[in-house]
């Protein structure tokens, strides 16, 4: 039988050797894979410091069911954060706030400009903020279509009324003239019938 020599037993020992080594580094590569696939999936994106979701909807919600004192509270509180800290999640916050109706410092206009300049900074916004502003845009967009349309609705039909008004008031007028003119030819009819009922007496009176 062939005998080993030493130098045959340390080369397997280092063989064995780099063959681990080998395989502890796959080990770690698949686990360093798999947490970043895991971290990738599980959720979205952060942004450090940016509130969730569900924020911005309980302050909706309050703003929507609160009382007068509530609302004013809760846009104070919105308008002073975007005006001393201007920011993508502050003016996000306002923004929604100006969209919401129901309450007196609701303005569409003012939230689609805003939410439109907040939507050019997506990248330092979380998915559910581009969310939140890209619903309360269109939102805002259809409210102020709508609005236009109601108020060419009330001026055609302030301007029919009006129109119809001056068309009454005119047939009044005629009416009331030809009244007028009526009145006068009786006069006058009345004073003839009493001038010749006059007459006749007079007539009357003179013969034998």
């Amino acid at each position: 039988m062939h005998k080993e020599g030493p130098t045959t037993r340390v080369r397997q020992v280092a063989a064995t050797m780099v063959v681990v080594a080998l395989l502890g580094g796959c080990a770690q590569t698949k686990d360093l894979l798999g947490m970043g696939k895991s971290s990738s999936s599980s959720g979205d994106v952060g942004i450090l410091g940016a509130p969730v979701a569900d924020e911005y909807l309980a302050e909706l919600y309050d703003l929507a069911a609160g009382d007068p004192a509530t609302q004013a509270e809760i846009f104070a509180d919105a308008r002073s954060g975007s005006q001393l800290t201007p920011g993508p999640q502050t003016n996000l916050r306002y923004a929604l706030v100006l969209a919401t109706a129901g309450h007196g410092e609701s303005d569409p206009e003012q939230a689609q400009s805003m939410l439109r300049e907040i939507l050019t900074q997506t990248e330092l916004m979380t998915p559910a903020e581009i969310s939140l502003a890209t619903i309360h845009l269109k939102a805002v967009e259809q409210l102020i279509v709508s609005n236009s349309e109601a108020r060419r609705l009330r001026s055609s039909t302030s301007r029919a009324t009006q129109t119809q008004e001056a068309a009454t008031n005119q047939r009044l007028a005629t009416v009331e003239a030809e009244n007028r003119r009526l009145r006068r030819d009786l006069e006058d009819a009345e004073g003839k019938l009493e001038a010749i009922t006059s007459i006749e007496r007079s007539i009357r009176q003179q013969e034998p």
